[in-house]
């Protein structure tokens, strides 16, 4: 039985990830910092609710004792928690603004793959899937030109996109120290989740696929790669 952990998973594009896996025999820990909120999310797809706040250090070492204590190994990790934050202009943008984004975004997934490691460790075909963004393409960034070609909204969000940027690097670095383990980051896409205020283009079903499909992959997958659901995006 494959071991799954989801963070911010009680909605959006983790709550559908998990019913996928699920469906593909997996036994998912769902992750979310709202008791009540999870039981009701885990119910809904049959997922075992985690309690666990990314920006707390306790909390996430209380969710990997509770892991190691009931199922003994970590099989797949999804960093899927993220928040948005302030959409205002570059030049508006605080360093405490910054900070708030990166720490759920970006340290959020650092806390909880360090702390999980020694459990990844114990699989056969331990995966890490970190949920990024197109818009933390550096590439697309430097080049208005293809903002239309691999991300349908362009969105000028300091906070947010840099914090992907710094995400796409975490997981390429990541990589290339635990040869033995398939880390990628994966590009879901605009997808119409409480996170953009359903506003994306796809449905949590499209956009859940490249989570999905890279959760899945083996342990003959890529690795250190960043990818969308039509093949790999430019850093």
């Amino acid at each position: 039985m494959t071991t799954t952990l989801i963070t911010g998973a009680t909605r959006g594009l983790g709550l559908e990830t998990a019913r996928r896996l699920i469906r593909e025999g997996h036994t998912v820990y769902l992750g979310a910092r709202d008791t009540r909120r999870g039981a009701d999310a885990a119910r809904s797809v049959g997922a075992h609710c985690l309690l666990l706040d990314v920006t707390d250090d306790d909390s996430v070492r209380e969710a990997a004792a509770h892991v190691r204590e009931r199922a003994g190994r970590l099989d797949v990790l999804v960093n899927n928690a993220g928040v948005v934050g302030p959409l205002r202009p570059a030049e508006e943008i605080t360093a405490a603004d910054m900070l708030a984004v990166y720490d759920t975004n970006v340290f959020g997934a650092v806390r909880v793959t360090r702390t999980f490691l020694p459990l990844l460790h114990l699989s056969a075909s331990p995966t890490v899937v970190n949920v990024s963004s197109g818009l933390g393409s550096l590439a697309v960034a430097a080049d208005p030109a293809a903002h239309a070609s691999f991300v349908p909204l362009w969105v000028s969000s300091l906070p947010y996109n840099s914090s992907k940027t710094a995400l796409n690097m975490i997981s390429t670095l990541y990589a290339r120290a635990l040869p033995a383990m398939r880390i990628n980051a994966v590009d879901p896409g605009h997808t119409a989740t409480d996170l953009n205020g359903r506003t994306g283009a796809q449905t949590v079903e499209e956009g859940a696929d490249i989570i999905v499909r890279m959760a899945m992959i083996g342990p003959d997958g890529p690795t250190g790669g960043y990818f969308t659901a039509r093949g790999p995006m430019p850093w």
